[in-house]
């Protein structure tokens, strides 16, 4: 078994977790291949956005803290991007909110002058053995954090991208193989696959690369708050690697494609899933 069995509310506390995963704080160690960039993380409190914050901040980018209402967790990661040398800015709030989606880039052009990196991170889901169990208002939510902030964030940071700029989706194998208890959020990775696709060919012209991730089984708050206990307990034991991942094993696929290492790869979709194949 991966972890012990634990239960947390949504949307989960990563210092509460057994263990706290691993998101580069100690082993990350940057060569400068984002200096002189800005870059905006969503959910970047924890996991995956946490240990891509971290690390874009090694790599020399100032970053944009995006999270719902976690504060010690991300002020603790607002710490390591200053500890790194440079700038982090914190922005709470709920991505749902298509007004606030467009907010968080005016306040990373208002403080940075420039977006050259964006990460659309934050996700949202919940476990049911039944679609019975899922309300309209639910299903509306995953969609409007899923999807619609990235519509939102992309649609508002493309006027101040530069040739050059990269937008990142983390996308899920869930996309091409999706797990039936997870259907709403299953179906948003789906979209968000599609929809960097669509926005590779769409934002070409202008030299913005547009590109996906899509993580397989990796351990961060979203598992404990939104899993049943014993399912947390035997999380990452079913792929090929025989464990769960974690997300400073992410991150360098992140700043692949957020830097001038990826000048050519746009359209891509990048599998970190432990070796459990996408399509």
């Amino acid at each position: 078994m991966s972890q012990p069995a634990q239960k947390q509310d949504v949307p989960g506390v990563q210092s509460r977790m057994t263990p706290v995963p691993d998101c580069g704080e100690e082993t990350y160690r940057g060569m400068g291949k984002l200096a002189g960039k800005a870059a905006v993380v969503t959910g970047a409190d924890s996991g995956i956005g946490r240990a891509v914050a971290i690390a874009f901040a090694r790599e020399g980018a100032d970053v944009l803290i995006s999270y719902l209402n976690e504060d010690e967790d991300a002020q603790e990661v607002a710490r390591y991007v200053e500890e790194a040398g440079q700038k982090a800015v914190l922005v709470p709030g709920d991505l749902s909110d298509s007004a606030h989606c467009r907010s968080i880039i005016d306040r990373a052009v208002q403080e940075f002058g420039k977006v050259d990196v964006l990460v659309s991170n934050a996700a949202y889901q919940m476990a049911h053995e039944s679609l019975d169990e899922v309300t309209e208002e639910e299903w509306e939510y995953t969609f409007k954090v899923n999807v619609g902030a990235m519509f939102h964030l992309v649609k508002a940071a493309i006027p101040h991208m530069k040739p050059g700029s990269s937008i990142i989706g983390s996308s899920s194998v869930n996309s091409d193989m999706p797990n039936p208890t997870l259907a709403p959020y299953a179906a948003t990775k789906a979209a968000i696959a599609n929809f960097s696709a669509s926005l590779a060919q769409l934002l070409g012209e202008k030299g913005i690369r547009v590109n996906s991730v899509a993580p397989g089984p990796i351990w961060t708050p979203l598992i404990p708050a939104t899993l049943p206990e014993e399912k947390v307990e035997s999380f990452g034991d079913d792929v090929p690697l025989g464990r769960v991942g974690q997300p400073a094993e992410l991150a360098p696929a992140y700043v692949l494609l957020a830097s001038d290492d990826g000048s050519y790869m746009s359209g891509a979709r990048i599998a970190v899933t432990g070796g459990r194949p996408i399509l």
